[in-house]
């Protein structure tokens, strides 16, 4: 698997172009399945796994690897599938999510490809697997499933969302709103409430968007139809993910920046980015802010940080 991974310095160009790049694998059949580059550190071939007991019953263990302790994941498990079989000829993938790292444990990993967001597809409504999926697209006319790895994740170890007391209690943000809204652009459903939930308590009243180019929309709309001036007036903050389908986080705040109407609109880009991101990403795209998923008090600060800067 040398090179599989081409250096993040080559990556970040894909910054504010729309553009993302897959890596493909297979859990157990035919079909393909993405994960964003930007989220792996590295691609192995899976190691010798040390079984944890009482752990959830998705990890098949832990692997030590370069001195540091990593819990594996079945990723065909994870989705509601078989276990996968014969571990010791199969990879896992090294990713970074939510400030954590994790290995995912898959049948085959395949290669990269590069891609523009434009073709990466939110996924049919359904049960079953499809509900463990943010997007979809294709590849060499065959379906390709982006997971939502963080509803993964917080089946396994639930995310807390609950913000300290302090911030509930001051009162501030809700005199500093007024009518305004926080708005959310996130494509993933589990994420999306859980940044509404460490809200709700301090008052605020939020919009929900499933991808920039919803969100983009529906800012537009109410821009038009709602404010004389900007977008400020009824709108005081936008908390954008960055990998989502059809326009990611940074185009989505590029877009807004370039908005006469929308430009004055604070941007907080909140994503489970955090072992790559880099300050040069949020001054290329004009964005006010960014915080690693998911910490509520690091989110309600940084909420009331620009909701009161206005």
């Amino acid at each position: 698997m040398a090179g599989v991974l081409d250096s993040v310095n080559q990556r970040t160009q894909l910054v504010g172009q729309n553009r993302l790049e897959l890596l493909l694998f297979r859990l157990r059949g035919r079909q393909r399945f993405g994960i964003n580059v930007f989220k792996v550190r590295e691609v192995l071939q899976c190691p010798p796994l040390t079984s944890m007991p009482k752990s959830n019953s998705y990890i098949r263990g832990v692997a030590h690897i370069r001195g540091q302790t990593i819990s594996v994941i079945d990723m065909s498990l994870a989705v509601g599938g078989p276990p996968i079989e014969n571990i010791q000829d199969c990879f896992i993938i090294i990713a970074e999510y939510n400030r954590s790292v994790q290995g995912f444990l898959v049948g085959a990993v395949e290669r990269i490809v590069n891609m523009n967001w434009e073709k990466i597809m939110p996924p049919p409504d359904g049960a079953g697997r499809y509900s463990y999926l943010t997007a979809v697209t294709e590849i060499e006319n065959e379906l390709v499933e982006i997971l939502d790895v963080e509803k993964i994740l917080n089946e396994i170890c639930p995310v807390n969302t609950e913000v300290s007391e302090d911030f509930v209690s001051d009162g501030e943000m809700q005199k500093d709103l007024g009518e305004r809204i926080v708005f959310i652009a996130d494509d993933s459903a589990v994420a999306r409430n859980q940044v509404k939930r460490a809200l709700e308590p301090l008052g605020v009243q939020t919009e929900l968007a499933k991808n920039g180019k919803e969100a983009l929309i529906r800012l537009k709309e109410i821009s038009e139809e709602d404010c004389q001036n900007d977008i400020t007036e009824r709108v005081a903050l936008l908390i954008s993910d960055v990998e989502m389908p059809e326009m990611d986080g940074y185009t989505l705040t590029a877009e807004i920046k370039a908005d006469s109407k929308l430009a004055p609109l604070h941007v907080i880009l909140h994503t489970s980015l955090s072992g790559v991101f880099n300050q040069a990403m949020i001054e290329k795209v004009g964005a006010d802010d960014f915080i690693a998923k998911f910490n509520p008090d690091e989110l309600a600060s940084a909420v009331k940080k620009w909701v009161h800067c206005d």
